[in-house]
């Protein structure tokens, strides 16, 4: 998983399938298919940690999932950003930029939505005790995060 990290991408966000918020109060941002498909090919599916920032705002700390989900057995991949920051509104439509830092665990399937809960929250503990490094922290302030005359979303 290391030898594409970090990994950085940018798209614009779309409606996913509306369970992130919904069933487990963990929301999330999704990319188009189009996003999803320019991905590297072989990136391992699993649960990654990085940085992810929403138009020209501030940049957060995110947890990232690639893959098909199989709790909810999605036929297609999909790529799932839950940025650890509480937005005020939605933002469907803005530009999400992330930057893949490191890999928490391969995806698997859980025998409850509460299994599945309490292992994304432990990820989301994970990716914050990781981003607290001095390596990956310096990451936060890269220029990829200022998009050029891009507005400021309010978070």
């Amino acid at each position: 998983a290391m030898r594409h990290l970090p990994y950085f991408c940018r798209g614009e966000v779309v409606k996913g399938f509306g369970r992130g918020s919904k069933e487990l109060g963990i929301p999330t941002a999704n990319f188009s298919e189009q996003v999803v498909e320019s991905f590297p090919s072989d990136i391992p599916t699993g649960i990654y940690y990085g940085w992810a920032c929403v138009g020209n705002g501030d940049v957060h700390k995110m947890v990232l999932s690639i893959g098909w989900n199989p709790f909810y057995k999605n036929t297609k991949k999909s790529v799932e950003t839950h940025i650890i920051h509480t937005f005020k509104e939605d933002f469907y439509g803005e530009i999400l930029s992330i930057a893949i830092i490191g890999y928490i665990r391969p995806e698997k399937n859980f025998d409850s939505l509460d299994a599945l809960i309490l292992a994304i929250q432990e990820d989301i503990e994970e990716a914050k005790r990781q981003l607290d490094l001095p390596e990956h922290l310096k990451l936060k302030e890269d220029n990829f995060f200022h998009l050029p005359g891009g507005k400021i979303v309010n978070n």
